[in-house]
């Protein structure tokens, strides 16, 4: 998880209900054991993560190229009480982005914002990203 809280964007991929992966970057925060990311509910990525919640996430350049090798995981959709503390969390690392630009557009084309925490798999079994 050390290198990954360190990285400020990661190829988040996704499942079609065909299998199909689809790749997407993602700004991403990590607290603890656990990492945590924001997208909309209108958003593709959204609907496919509510058909199936698996993933894979890798290391990324802000365009979600994959610049390292992918882990898998989980992810669970955050009440919005939960997400109180990791909007902080994410304005805090991401100001411009995710403290003004972001929550802004969600606002104005009245998207609801959902954020997601993030459980990777084998974590500490020198498995990357950590």
């Amino acid at each position: 998880m050390e290198t990954l809280a360190k990285q400020r964007t990661v190829r988040l991929t996704t499942y079609k209900r065909d299998g199909t992966p689809v790749g997407t970057a993602v700004n991403i925060v990590v607290s603890g054991e656990l990492a945590y990311f924001r997208t909309y509910d209108k958003a593709w990525k959204s609907k496919r993560l509510h058909n199936n919640p698996h993933v894979t996430v890798a290391h990324s350049t802000f365009r979600g190229e994959a610049t390292g090798p992918s882990v898998r995981g989980r992810t669970r959709l955050l009440s919005k009480a939960e997400s109180k503390p990791i909007r902080r969390l994410l304005a805090r690392k991401h100001p411009i982005q995710q403290g003004l630009v972001v929550p802004l557009t969600h606002k104005l084309l009245r998207y609801e914002t959902l954020h997601y925490e993030l459980v990777l798999e084998n974590v500490g079994a020198g498995s990357a990203p950590q």
